[in-house]
């Protein structure tokens, strides 16, 4: 029988059907913080703007297929203001099917077989894999906690003659996701030029997942990479509509960038997606003509929705204080990682599918599902991080609380098992 070309040694999952069926195969209440997305509506406004789309017979039609232009021109005008120069809306915007298909497209249209990409550990697990598939070498550096116990994303640091040791006349590109998920680490300035001097030194491409930007909690300052000295020509930025306003299920992202590396991602996306719905895009190009003017500002969807977001995070902050737990207090995005090591003691977990079976038996003794850290690291890294979990907090404040009750409960868990 034929091969898979380059995947044949793995099999499809599809994730979230996965952690969904688990959810409804559990009996009596089950407390899902897995997955990253709210459990909460979205905003009206956006909602709105999406029904005015609908009843609009043109956009039910094929729109322009490197980015519906109403869209192109809103990101092309909120991305200027911020980085402090013009950006062509027509030939240095991309919008694409989601954050993951600008993924997508950056590695298969940049990368030629063999060439590395540096991946800062952990990352989102479909850099490695899409990679891969594109012909690169992926290449791992790397966060480790300079702290223990009760800690903040940032102490989660690089080492800066490690990530030198990385580059090479072989390194094509470098991915940072800023802020990081799962840690919710946001990168310093220093630690960006740094990187950016790498870069630059070895002619090396920046890719930044930035799908996070807008969750971002008091005090903390979003650098953008391609603001810094020589750096926006060599850079590509990734945003998300379903991050920056919890629709997730609509599908709408967008890469930015200079032209000359924008036409990579643009024949990718041509020959393989050509157009994407122009009513999800209307009604993301309303939201962002809405917000672009409020950024900042108390009033504005982005700011409420950090606030909110990051009661949250100290609602369930609270809970863990208790708990013989390491906890890592994110700067933004909407996760918190745990290192439960001392309950996996408790409980005599052992083997290679240790974490698999806490991840399990959290699911089952206490009916709270949550994802493996390990996911986000590379096969080398995993063992380091075992009985690490991360759960997302953006959801209602109800299953928070239900959340909270199931995390004091396991005080007594081992007189339990």
């Amino acid at each position: 029988m034929p091969n898979c070309r380059k995947v044949e040694e793995e099999e499809p999952v599809d994730e979230f059907a996965l952690v969904q069926a688990s959810a409804a195969g559990e009996e009596g209440d089950v407390v899902n913080l897995s997955l990253g997305f709210s459990d909460y509506p979205p905003p009206d406004f956006l909602r709105e703007a999406l029904q005015d789309a609908i009843s609009c017979k043109i956009l039910h039609q094929y729109t322009r297929g490197f980015g519906h232009l109403r869209l192109a021109n809103a990101l092309s005008q909120m991305y200027s203001r911020l980085i402090g120069r013009d950006i062509d809306p027509e030939e240095e915007v991309l919008v694409t099917v989601g954050a993951t298909e600008a993924l997508y497209t950056t590695f298969f249209g940049l990368l030629n077989s063999g060439e590395e990409v540096i991946m800062i550990e952990p990352f989102f697990p479909l850099y490695e894999q899409q990679a891969v598939l594109a012909g690169g070498v992926p290449v791992f550096i790397p966060l480790r906690p300079c702290k223990q116990g009760m800690i903040s994303s940032a102490d989660w640091i690089l080492d800066p003659k490690e990530l030198a040791s990385k580059f090479n006349f072989k390194t094509k590109m470098i991915v940072v996701n800023n802020p990081n998920n799962p840690l919710g680490k946001v990168f310093s300035r220093e630690e960006l030029q740094l990187i950016a001097e790498l870069c630059k030194q070895h002619n090396v491409i920046c890719l930044m997942d930035e799908v996070y930007e807008w969750i971002l909690y008091e005090g903390i300052e979003l650098v953008r990479m391609n603001t810094l000295p020589g750096m926006w020509e060599r850079t590509i930025t990734i945003g998300s509509a379903g991050k920056a306003f919890s629709v997730t299920g609509w599908g709408v992202g967008w890469a930015y960038g200079p032209k000359n590396l924008l036409k990579g991602l643009k024949l990718v996306h041509q020959h393989s997606i050509y157009t994407m719905s122009p009513l999800m895009q209307e009604a993301v190009a309303v939201g962002i003509e809405k917000e672009m003017d409020r950024i900042g500002h108390p009033e504005g969807y982005w700011s409420i929705q950090s606030h909110s977001l990051q009661q949250k995070r100290d609602f369930i902050t609270k809970s863990l204080e208790s708990l013989d737990v390491a906890v890592t207090i994110p700067q933004g995005a909407y996760f918190i990682v745990c290192d439960l090591s001392l309950l996996a003691l408790k409980l005599e977990l052992q083997g290679e599918k240790e974490q698999l079976q806490l991840t399990q038996w959290l699911r089952r003794k206490k009916k709270l599902i949550a994802s493996p850290v390990s996911d986000y690291f590379s096969a080398k890294t995993k063992p380091r991080v075992t009985n690490f979990i991360r759960i997302c907090f953006a959801k209602d404040n109800s299953t928070l609380k239900k959340a909270a009750d199931i995390l004091q409960r396991l005080k007594t868990s081992t007189s339990s098992c």
